[in-house]
């Protein structure tokens, strides 16, 4: 009587208690979730980085962004815009 006392104590802990199935499955779920937005991040921050090395080596992509974004133009250069 008492072993299966103690094994509907243990098996009341497992499902029920702090630790339990119900309680590692939403943390394993939380944790797929922040693997997959720390991935995001770090796609983020090389792209970040592709950028600073270009303008730390380079002025073509200081003119390439000054042209994309503000619409600068060389002397004697007609400027197109396409919509899309």
């Amino acid at each position: 009587m008492v072993l299966i006392a103690l094994l509907g104590l243990l098996q009341a802990q497992l499902w029920l208690g702090r630790g339990g199935a119900p309680n590692v499955a939403e943390l394993e779920e939380a944790l797929q979730q922040q693997k997959v937005a720390n991935e995001v991040a770090r796609h983020q921050i090389e792209q970040l980085n592709a950028e600073v090395n270009d303008l730390k080596e380079g002025l073509n992509m200081v003119e390439e962004r000054a042209r994309h974004e503000l619409g600068m133009v060389k002397p004697n250069e007609i400027y197109v815009q396409i919509a899309k």
